[in-house]
């Protein structure tokens, strides 16, 4: 494999990064909004989880005792 020149490299970097599609800003804006989103679900679900199993270790430390 033959080495490549560092200017030969910054070119082809270049010429890769040229042919980037990159969002609008409708489309980072509303993805930015679709992660807030899942993540506020996603903590709430893990949080009646959490909740969940904490009442049940609760309740067999009680009967424990």
């Amino acid at each position: 494999m033959a080495k490549t020149s560092p200017a030969q490299f910054i070119a082809q970097v270049r010429a890769e990064t040229a042919k980037v599609v990159w969002p609008s800003r409708r489309e980072t804006v509303m993805t930015g909004i679709m992660v807030v989103i899942m993540t506020t679900i996603l903590a709430l679900f893990f949080l009646g989880v959490d909740s969940f199993f904490n009442a049940v270790v609760q309740a067999l430390l009680k009967f424990a005792q």
